[in-house]
């Protein structure tokens, strides 16, 4: 099985659109099972959604409409639109940058969703709260794997510190099945250049990491430069 994490910080910055035609473009070549999604961000003024861009998503949470610009609404249907069968998942968590519904967002391609898991990891569950964190999981037809996507807060957070929300995190996954494998994706805002932070304290709570175990790798840094919330923390 082929797994992708991105943090996609959509809709934020310049030429969005295009940079949502190289996503798609890159899922279509590479053809991942499931794709785990953080800052999946739509404009809370936008018009409702379509229904053709509503097709195959599985409802989370009713509290927010689906809107046109959502960023994983808008790749699902691009991805259809290209022959691929695919089902999505997108839960709201919290008001970014004062105009974005900002959600975290699962697309499995080719097996339905048929369960779902929600819940917090912060101590706050307050949507206008941007130290508010979440965390969406899911199940697919033919798999008792549980695939997760988390976007955690950083080592140091004075009110959110990351351990707590990984302890929060741990006490909802624990105890699964003896043939199911839980796969963690995410940004976990751990750079594991800092040997005593969230990086370390994952790995010593015995998790492995697959870019650790891969047989080929590419570079350690999938981000570069000073971008939101690592320029002050880095």
């Amino acid at each position: 099985m082929k797994l992708l994490t991105l943090n996609t910080h959509s809709l934020h910055g310049c030429d969005w659109e295009q940079k949502l035609e190289w996503f798609v473009k890159g899922i279509f070549e590479e053809k991942p099972d499931i794709i785990a999604l953080q800052e999946v961000n739509q404009t809370m003024t936008a018009q409702a959604a379509e229904n053709m861009l509503t097709e195959d998503q599985t409802v989370v949470s009713s509290l927010v409409q689906v809107k046109q610009d959502n960023f994983a609404a808008q790749a699902a249907y691009r991805l259809r639109q290209m022959g691929m069968d695919c089902s999505w998942a997108w839960l709201p968590v919290k008001i970014g940058y004062e105009k974005y519904d900002e959600g975290i967002a699962i697309i499995s391609i080719g097996r339905k969703i048929r369960k779902t898991s929600t819940f917090p990891i912060s101590k706050t569950w307050d949507y206008q709260n941007w130290r508010t964190r979440a965390v969406l999981g899911v199940q697919v037809e033919g798999c008792s794997d549980w695939f997760y996507t988390v976007h955690a807060g950083w080592w140091q957070d004075a009110e959110e510190p990351f351990p707590e929300q990984w302890e929060r995190l741990m006490a909802q996954i624990e105890n699964p099945s003896p043939e199911t494998t839980v796969w963690l994706m995410g940004d976990f805002n751990a750079p594991d250049i800092f040997s005593d932070q969230s990086y370390a304290h994952i790995c010593k709570s015995g998790w492995q990491d697959t870019h650790i175990t891969a047989k080929e790798k590419g570079n350690d840094f999938t981000a570069g430069g000073g971008i939101d919330g690592w320029k002050d923390n880095l």
